[in-house]
């Protein structure tokens, strides 16, 4: 996938409008994929870019978290815990397919849940880092995703 063009996609995100990944060609993109709101890893990953938005708006850079929740659940999450990035709500699986990250059965018999993945993608829309982890407990390597944001002019 890496050196590959991002898979397109439009989703709604947690105030019901749709976000369209080619409409932020121009900007560096973060997808940030998790399994589920309100789970301990899922809260630590993204209470990181909350707590580092900063750098990241300072690189040009637009952080989309998606997962498989109903964008009502993402909206409560995201005003429980004062995100100021875009979420998403991927509730037909259909981008997390498109990506690679999901998992067809995971625990207590759920089907179709988010993989923990990340990927950046250049202003061109073309991916530049990908990682898809293997274990939901895991967090993203957010040194190689600055790293990547670093090396895309």
């Amino acid at each position: 996938m890496i050196g590959s063009p991002a898979p397109d996609f439009t989703l709604f995100d947690s105030a019901k409008n749709q976000v369209s990944l080619h409409s932020l060609k121009g900007k560096k993109v973060i997808l940030l994929f998790f399994p589920f709101a309100f789970s301990s890893t899922c809260t630590r990953e993204l209470c990181y870019v909350r707590d580092n938005l900063s750098q990241f708006n300072n690189v040009d850079a637009a952080v989309l978290g998606i997962s498989v929740d109903s964008l009502y659940t993402l909206a409560k999450y995201k005003e429980d815990q004062g995100f100021q990035f875009t979420l998403l709500s991927d509730f037909n699986k259909e981008v997390s397919r498109l990506y690679n990250a999901i998992y067809e059965n995971w625990n207590y018999n759920m089907k179709g849940v988010s993989k923990r993945a990340s990927f950046v993608i250049d202003r061109k829309g073309i991916v530049q880092y990908a990682q898809v982890l293997v274990n939901a407990g895991d967090m993203p390597d957010f040194e190689a995703i600055e790293a990547s944001l670093a090396a895309i002019n």
